[in-house]
């Protein structure tokens, strides 16, 4: 088992990343937010937060990642998961443990709050490194298939893990900048600052754009993968919406005057 740790500044963006598609998210276990629904997960995960406000960067997002093939019961899966969160020190807060199941690779994304029920930080200093330590020592005490056993499983997991990282850090950009986008040159623009390019699929010789993906690194996305909202037909909506909601607010503010 290997362990990813990142940790963000929007707890519904993440939420919505791990949770919204329930075609490949089932989750576990939730402890004080609404496992119903992402947008009111994400709502309590933010209420909480604002007892410290100035703790910008509260989200803890963990990806465990198994050995290929390994399979391990949903009630173990949970409570690896607690386990995990114990040994980082993130207790007394709020959690949400949800299994993907989009690959033939068995991954956990664990979200929680470091900001706790008690309205304090939560150390995060060496998160990733202790992450590392915790899923080792898991993986020993469940008697889990070391990722080390053989070289191509370890390569397996660390593309994974690498590969579903890159995908929620494109998610998380595309969410940052799409307010301000009212074209697609505007958001490849702003993506490529973040360091990701943008690629265009037409549809045969024409000049019709039939679909989108991002490209971060070595991992390659379509749009629809990355949200269903960010299909090249959701990004057009999107922005003719925003387009629309500006001229409105544009012509109001020419009416009062």
């Amino acid at each position: 088992m290997i362990s990813k740790v990142i940790t963000g500044k929007s707890f519904y963006g993440c939420c919505r990343y791990v949770c919204a598609d329930e075609r490949r998210a089932e989750i576990l276990e939730a402890e004080g937010v609404r496992d119903y629904s992402y947008r009111h997960m994400g709502n309590d995960f933010e209420t909480n937060r604002q007892q410290l406000p100035d703790k910008h960067r509260a989200v803890f997002h963990g990806i465990l990642s198994f050995y290929p093939g390994e399979q391990v019961t949903d009630e173990r899966l949970a409570q690896i998961g607690r386990e995990y969160l114990e040994k980082l020190g993130i207790t007394n807060t709020q959690y949400v443990i949800t299994k993907h199941t989009d690959t033939d690779h068995l991954h956990l994304h664990i979200i929680a709050n470091l900001v706790n029920n008690s309205g304090k930080t939560i150390r995060d200093n060496w998160i990733g490194l202790r992450g590392k330590k915790a899923a080792q020592q898991l993986t020993q005490k469940y008697q889990l298939i070391p990722a080390i056993e053989k070289k191509i499983a370890l390569t397996n997991l660390q593309a994974l893990n690498h590969e579903e990282t890159a995908r929620y850090e494109i998610f998380q950009a595309i969410e940052a900048v799409l307010p301000r986008c009212k074209t697609l040159p505007a958001l490849e623009n702003e993506l490529m600052k973040k360091g990701i390019d943008v690629q265009y699929k037409y549809k045969g010789n024409t000049q019709q754009l039939q679909g989108i993906s991002f490209k971060k690194g070595s991992y390659a996305f379509k749009g629809s993968s990355i949200d269903r909202k960010y299909s090249i037909s959701g990004l057009q909506k999107t922005m003719q919406q925003q387009i629309t909601q500006e001229q409105q607010q544009i012509k109001k503010r020419g009416l009062r005057l």
